[in-house]
Formats: structure tokens, C-alpha cells, sequence
């Protein structure tokens, strides 16, 4: 490796006891759990390959009456896979949910359902990730299926949901701390998680995450004298190498490789810390967080959060506060949608229905855009449907108002203009199977409601109590049903119906046709 002369941190005369520590963080690194769904996260933790006692031979011959080592979990223990954050009197799911599935049928259950959900159903699958349940069957300290759980919420950026539920399981195991750094770094909580890899005397990090840590806790000379050190173990690739020598030095003369396309959350935070952030808008959801922080611009803020916001990920009322955080000075993309529902907000809070109707077209036309017309129902729905408004912004209002928590007072408070606002009316309020259907989508709808059973295809899977499986499967049926098999959609229906999922069935039915997701 070559010299550092010019590193203005040269403490080599540091004590051997540290250079012994850093060279056991060398030890093999085994591959993670195959249940994991994303490919991003910090190599910040090494978990050693199990050695074998001495006297093995690797073979299944025994050459000793030594007992072998016995894995055993404690009676009584609490296992990752019973960590949740709603309990099950809040979800209305059962605490069995999983019955006697194994992790590997619902992680494969979870891996079929499709990205690109309607909110309703992705809110369902969210809670389905974060509720309190009993663990499957074959649950171990490992906790593979909460590692996967895990790992869907970072996908879709829930990081503080991911990390409540990392904090409730512990960080005890390599698997559980590397998520929760990366959070942690995604958050701009990295001093916490530094602190936190102290205490955990079982976790050992690997070279770039311990030279980041000991520099973000102060310690700039042990962190020098680790670099060197991975320096000269020829450890770090030539990119890690000149990334934590530019960290620790800012002004050195090392010319850096172009950053990587898909940085781990840790090399993120290094390349920013050096002064070359890089732009979150090609990046996972969960480093869009970072832009977030005030230290960024309001224009990237804003895309940042409306990417959240469109996942499910950030409340409308947090996306609403950036929109009209001030007065926008340019115009096009996310300046045209903070001139809208800027003039929208203004037009409300004047109690001005003909302003009203000049603002409300524009502003759903926009937020429809970007798929945040739930968003835009969220700002504004029940203070619209208060007002005496007429026309083409009466029925615009309403289906507002039927994208909004409170869409059945909302609907039954309204007159309907025309049959199709008569269904959506009888859809809000529980009486579709007995409404005009008006095309093939609402038809379906209407069949689905008839249903008093679950259908045929999925009641083997309540038969057996697995039922969790039986929504996930259900999900699935909806998103790809609303792609064509209309038959799909009533199906799902159906079976949120007999699981008691009635606002469920039908906020997810209103979504399906009233939002245009199909093209």
C-alpha cells in the first residue's frame, strides 16, 4: 500500500493492544440469510465462520467421547419473530397469524406480493409486516422471517418503524446490528450507533465501520492507526483505501474513484461527510431520508418526501408543511405542485368557493401526477366537502372526500349527481352488492361484496390457520386482479370481508376505481 506522508494523523506509536484488536476483525464473514430482500446494506459487521473444536476432522466420524457443543433456546425466551408494534386488538388480525407455516412459505408469500399497491392494500401489508403475532412454527434466535420483515420496511423506507422493531428484538446479533446501523446512518443518527457498537462487546465491525465509528466518537488517532493497519493487512480495496483517508483528512491529496452507483448506506454518509454528497433520486427508497434534514435544499426535500409519501412511507400532513414551507421561486415538476396546493390551502382558508373551484382542478391534476391524490385528500378533503361548492368541484371534492379516512360520513352527507357517484356512495357505505354497477371493474366490486364466503382458492389456507398467508395471497390477488382477472379483484374481496377486513374491502375498492394506476 502506499505512503500516507502527508496524513496529518500519524500516531503509529499507538499501543499494540489496539493493533492486536483490529487485526481479529479480519476473521471470515459468512453470507447472509437467504430470506433477505435487499442488497445495499453496509458491510459494517464481520460474523465469524464457526471453527470447529480442536480434534475435528471435519468428518462425520467421531475421533473423541468429548460431548459435542448443543444449541439450545431457553424456555421462556423471547424470540425476534414475536417483536411488533401494533398489538393485535389494534390490527383486528389474529395474534396466531402464521398458524403452522414455516418462515420460508411466508417470506415466499411475502416476496410474491407486487411492489406497486394501492394505498389501502399497502397499508394492509405494512401492518401485516409490523403486527405483534406468535412466531411461525420453526422461528429461531436467528429470526429469519424478522430479518425479512426487517428488510421489506427498509425497501419501502419505513426506517423508523424498522428501527422500533430492531430495538424491541435487540441488537445482540450481527444480522440485527448491521440493519440497525444502516438506519442509523440513513437517519443521520450515526453517533448513536457508533456509541451502540461500543456496548456490544459480541459484535465485531469490520475495518471501515470501526475507523468511521472511532472517528465519529473523537478517537481520530486509533482510527489512523487502524487504516494503516488495514493498509498494510492489504484488507480495504483501492476505493475503501482513498474514501476513509479522505474522511479522516479531508485536505489530502487522494484522488478518489467515482463514487459507486449503489453506495451502502455507510459509504453514503462518507462521501457526504467529505463534501461530495450524492443525489438519493437513483438510490433506494430508504436513503431518501437523508434529504430530509434540514441542512438540504426545500427543493430536494420535497422530492424526497414525495417519494416517502408515495409508498406509504411519511404522513400527508409532514408532505402539506414542506409544500408550503414558503413561497416557490420557479416554476415546472415539483414547483407547479407547490403553486398548487399553496393556492388551494390559501383559496380554503379564505372560505372562497369561487377561488375553490379555480384551485381544485389544477391541484388534483398535479398530485395525480406523482400518484399523492391520496396526499391531496389527506390536506384537504373534509374542509372541501364542508363547503357549498357546485358542479364539476362538487364531484371532484368527492372523490376526495372518498380518498380520506372518513370517506362513509363523507359519502353518506352527499348527494349523488350521476350513477356513477350512486355506486361510489353505496360502495362507501357497505351497500355495493346491492348498487347499479356501471362497467366491469364496478361489477366485479359488486360480486365481491355479494360473497358471504371466502372463495374456493383460498380456503384451504384457513382451514389451516394460515391466515396471515391467506391476506398475503390476497394482496396479491387484488394488485394483479386489478390488471385484468376482474375475477381476482372480487375474490379479494371476498376475503378481506370474512377476515372482518370491511374498510379494508372497501377504501381498497373506492382506490381501484378512482385512482388511475394502470398506465
Amino acid at each position: 500500500n502506499r505512503k500516507r506522508s502527508t496524513l496529518r494523523f500519524n500516531w503509529m506509536r499507538a499501543s499494540s493492544g489496539i493493533l492486536l484488536a483490529t487485526i481479529c476483525l479480519s476473521a471470515p464473514v459468512r453470507a447472509e440469510d437467504p430470506l433477505s430482500a435487499i442488497d445495499w446494506r453496509s458491510n459494517s459487521v464481520a460474523t465469524p465462520v464457526a471453527v470447529a473444536p480442536p480434534g475435528s476432522t471435519g468428518s462425520d466420524i467421531a475421533i473423541t467421547a468429548t460431548p459435542g457443543l448443543i444449541t439450545v433456546t431457553p424456555l421462556g425466551q423471547t424470540l425476534p419473530d414475536n417483536a411488533g408494534l401494533l398489538a393485535s386488538d389494534v390490527t383486528g388480525l389474529p395474534k396466531a397469524l402464521w398458524g403452522p407455516a414455516s418462515s420460508l412459505s411466508i417470506a415466499q408469500r411475502l416476496k410474491a406480493v407486487p411492489s406497486d399497491l394501492l394505498p389501502t392494500p399497502r397499508q394492509l401489508m405494512k401492518t401485516v409486516l409490523l403486527a405483534e403475532t406468535e412466531p411461525p412454527i420453526d422461528a429461531g434466535a436467528d429470526g429469519a422471517l424478522f430479518l425479512r420483515r426487517i428488510d421489506l420496511l427498509l425497501q419501502t423506507g419505513a426506517l423508523e418503524e424498522a428501527r422500533s422493531l430492531l430495538d424491541i428484538a435487540g441488537l445482540d446479533t450481527p444480522e440485527r446490528f448491521r440493519r440497525a446501523f444502516d438506519v442509523a446512518l440513513l437517519i443521520g443518527d450515526e453517533t448513536r450507533a457508533c456509541r451502540a457498537l461500543l456496548s456490544q462487546p459480541d459484535i465485531s465491525p469490520t475495518y471501515p465501520t470501526r475507523i468511521f465509528c472511532l472517528a465519529r466518537n473523537g478517537d481520530w488517532q486509533t482510527a489512523a492507526l487502524t487504516l494503516e493497519t488495514a493498509e498494510n493487512l492489504g484488507i480495504l480495496s483501492d476505493q475503501e483505501d482513498a474514501l476513509l483517508a479522505k474522511f479522516l483528512d479531508p485536505d489530502i491529496d487522494t484522488p478518489l474513484l467515482p463514487a459507486p452507483r449503489q453506495p451502502s448506506p455507510l459509504v453514503f454518509r462518507m462521501y457526504e461527510a467529505i463534501g461530495e454528497p450524492q443525489s438519493t433520486n437513483a438510490l433506494p427508497l430508504a436513503f431518501a431520508h437523508a434529504d430530509l434534514r434540514p441542512n438540504n435544499g426545500w427543493k430536494a426535500q420535497i422530492e424526497a418526501a414525495e417519494r416517502l409519501a408515495r409508498v406509504g412511507s411519511l404522513e400527508a400532513n409532514q408532505l402539506l408543511g414542506l409544500y408550503l414551507k414558503q413561497k416557490q421561486s420557479a416554476s415546472g415538476g415539483v414547483w407547479d405542485r407547490v403553486k398548487s396546493v399553496s393556492a388551494l390551502d390559501d383559496a380554503i382558508n379564505a372560505a372562497s368557493p369561487e377561488d375553490v373551484v379555480e384551485a381544485l382542478e389544477p391541484a388534483w391534476d398535479v398530485m395525480a401526477d406523482v400518484d399523492l391524490e391520496v396526499h391531496l385528500a389527506g390536506f384537504f378533503a373534509k374542509k372541501l366537502n364542508e363547503m357549498r361548492l357546485t358542479g364539476e368541484a362538487k364531484s371532484l371534492a368527492f372523490k376526495l372526500g372518498l380518498l380520506h379516512a372518513d370517506f362513509a360520513a363523507i359519502a353518506r352527507a352527499h348527494t349523488p349527481a350521476n350513477p356513477q357517484e350512486a355506486f361510489w356512495k353505496a360502495l362507501a357505505m357497505g351497500q355495493a352488492d346491492d348498487a347499479l354497477s356501471y362497467d366491469a371493474t364496478t361489477q366485479s366490486i359488486r360480486e365481491g361484496f355479494r360473497t358471504t364466503a371466502p372463495p374456493t382458492r383460498l380456503q384451504s389456507l384457513l382451514d389451516q390457520g394460515r391466515t396471515g398467508e391467506a391476506i398475503l395471497r390476497g394482496l396479491t390477488l387484488f394488485s394483479e386482479g386489478a390488471a385484468g382477472d376482474l375475477d381476482q379483484v372480487s375474490d379479494a374481496i371476498a376475503l378481506f370481508r370474512a377476515l372482518g377486513l370491511e374498510d379494508i374491502a372497501r377504501r381498497a375498492s373506492l382506490e381501484l376505481i378512482l385512482l388511475d394506476r394502470r398506465g
